[in-house]
Parts: C-alpha cells; sequence; structure tokens
C-alpha cells in the first residue's frame, strides 16, 4: 500500500527530500502562499508546529502558484518571506503544481487519498492541509477557511 513515504520532493534550496525521513511523525502538508488573503496562517501553522514538534509533528509547506498567481517568487524570495514575516521554521519546499497534469505526485496521491468536498479531487485554493498519521497515511483534509487551530484536537489524536 502506498503511504506519503513512497514520494520525494525538493525542498526550497533544491534538495531532494526523501518523505521516508519523516516516518513515525505526524504530518500536516499544506499548499502555501505569500500574496493570498489566507496567508496569515502561516502564524497558526508555525504555532502548531512550535507547540507539537517535540511530541512528533511536522508541518511540511509547499509553495503553489496555480491560484491567483499568489506565489510568484522565486525559492529564494519565498524563503525570504517566510522567514521574514513569519519567522517559519518548518520545512518549505520547493514551488510545485498540485493540480492539473503537471501535479506532484505527492499531491496526486494525497488528492486520492482524501477527495474533498462530494468526491472532488482537485485542491481549489492556497492552504489546503492534508493531516497524516505515524504510519504515512491520509487521515483528513482540510479547507482553506479551517484555521490552522482548529486541527488541535485532531492532530493530538494522532501524537497519542
Amino acid at each position: 500500500m502506498t503511504t506519503v513515504y513512497d514520494f520525494q520532493a525538493r525542498d526550497i534550496d533544491g534538495n531532494e527530500v526523501a518523505l521516508s525521513s519523516y516516518r513515525g511523525q505526524v504530518l500536516l502538508i499544506v499548499n502555501v502562499a505569500s500574496q493570498c488573503g489566507f496567508t496569515p496562517q502561516y502564524e497558526g501553522l508555525e504555532t502548531l508546529y512550535r507547540s507539537y514538534a517535540a511530541r512528533g509533528l511536522k508541518v511540511l509547506a509547499f509553495p503553489c502558484n496555480q491560484f491567483g498567481g499568489q506565489e510568484p517568487g522565486s525559492a529564494e524570495e519565498i524563503k525570504s518571506f517566510c522567514a521574514t514575516h513569519y519567522e517559519v521554521t518548518f520545512p518549505v519546499f520547493a514551488k510545485i503544481d498540485v493540480n492539473g497534469d503537471d501535479a506532484h505526485p505527492l499531491y496526486q496521491f494525497l488528492k486520492k487519498s482524501e477527495p474533498g468536498v462530494l468526491g472532488t479531487e482537485g485542491i481549489k485554493w492556497n492552504f489546503t492541509k492534508f493531516l497524516v498519521d505515524r504510519e504515512g497515511h491520509v487521515v483528513e483534509r482540510y479547507a482553506p477557511t479551517t484555521k490552522p487551530e482548529e486541527l488541535r484536537g485532531d492532530i493530538e489524536k494522532l501524537l497519542g
């Protein structure tokens, strides 16, 4: 059976990262953008990460420019924005597509594993969130409007 651990992705610095390196941790995977109305959620994501990292939570951010062109920057610009505006310390990956023919294989898997409303697979907007258990299985998908702090209960259940 395929799990999140079967995939790899480039980090914001261009290094290939095997997601198996996060084996045994609870993951919150989010497609992000720097110029979106939901961009302030970076603060909530960082708060979750700092609150639960010691217990095994990793937040993984995947910049995406497919929604209103809201992530136009280069890798350096994205990295600088995250550090300067939100003091992000969780892993940020290279910009990817989450929908369409060029969708990253990880996102193809996430969307099939946990479809959205009425079974639709497509990601509707930036800051769609996927919660993954310690075995690498997708357990929940959250809409962009769901604030990070609203996930605390679900995260705590998976952290045990």
